[in-house]
């Protein structure tokens, strides 16, 4: 057995590899945490009992943000490697933190608070490596709020999947696999906020690469929830429409000159059959404010075209 780091820890699986090895392994575990000390012991528990009896080599890293609580203290107990982020960023900052300092070519990312079972981390590795992502579709929704985040979390979803042109089943899933390699090309897009994830799963989609969804389970979680619906949702309907609009401007310029299109044409008849009083300077801005919308998305479509030459 590899011995673990830390003053309490107990020996680690045979194929993980130990937090002061700096040897290349196949997957990382990525844990972004901030004050999960309660949940944290458990969550790593049930990813060793899993991945041991798995044929892969394997780390478990853990991205304490600046947490206020014993978390990096229990994290280094464990054994596990820990980076610490000096200020608080934010889930999505710590799961940046976390793709630059993993050494596996897979990612696997989970929250840190038991939502996730990890009997499922298996079910998405073996898609590799046909597929660039895989992200966990949870089989219910557990969190706090639910009146509110189960509408609200469709309402966008739906949004997503007409700008996307492809369903999506679960858009903010916290568990996803993906190649490290591409996503480190996309990390600049990835908010700091809860919309990180929805960023990662849009980043891959818009790009050509291979995403697919497996079903999973999902938990009510230990401790506090960090959510807050106004702020959070408003800040997921803001991501989906900005990673769409980055990747592909057609679809969010288009339909909104094809809005202002008919409408000007619904006006000028309303001028010209009903009023009978000729074309108003507010039908003719409506027709050129199209105009102008249509042109815009064409040239920052050739802009993002031109970006994805090699």
């Amino acid at each position: 057995m590899q011995s673990a780091v830390g003053p309490n820890a107990t020996s680690l699986p045979r194929n993980e590899v130990t937090a002061e090895s700096t040897q290349p392994v196949a997957v990382t575990i990525l844990l972004p945490a901030f004050n999960e000390e309660a949940a944290l012991t458990p969550v790593v528990e049930e990813i060793r009992r899993v991945l041991s009896a798995q044929p892969i080599s394997y780390e478990i890293l853990v991205v304490d943000d600046a947490s206020t609580d014993a978390t990096a203290t229990r994290a280094t107990s464990l054994g596990v490697r820990l980076v610490r982020r000096a200020q608080q960023g934010g889930s999505g900052a710590s799961r940046k933190t976390g793709v630059k300092a993993a050494r596996g070519e897979i990612i696997v990312m989970l929250d840190a608070d038991g939502t996730y079972d990890a009997a499922d981390i298996p079910k998405l590795l073996e898609h590799f490596p046909a597929w660039d992502q895989v992200n966990g579709d949870r089989a219910t929704e557990e969190g706090y709020w639910k009146v509110l985040r189960v509408p609200a979390k469709w309402m966008i979803r739906q949004l997503a999947c007409l700008l996307a042109g492809r369903y999506i089943p679960d858009l903010n899933t916290g568990l996803k696999a993906f190649k490290r390699e591409p996503m480190m090309r996309y990390l600049w897009v990835v908010p700091d906020g809860f919309s990180c994830v929805t960023s990662m799963t849009l980043a891959f989609m818009t790009n050509g690469h291979p995403v697919r969804w497996v079903r999973v389970n999902y938990r009510p979680r230990i401790g506090e929830s960090k959510f807050r619906p106004v702020r959070d949702g408003t800040r997921y309907l803001v991501t989906v429409v900005r990673m769409i609009t980055y990747f592909r401007p057609l679809r969010v310029f288009g339909p909104l000159a094809l809005a202002l299109l008919l409408g000007s044409g619904a006006k000028a008849w309303h001028d010209l059959e009903v009023v009978n009083s000729g074309l108003q300077e507010s039908t003719i801005i409506m027709s050129v404010g199209a105009l102008l919308v249509l042109i815009l998305g064409l040239l920052a479509d050739l802009i993002v075209a031109q970006k994805r030459l090699p």
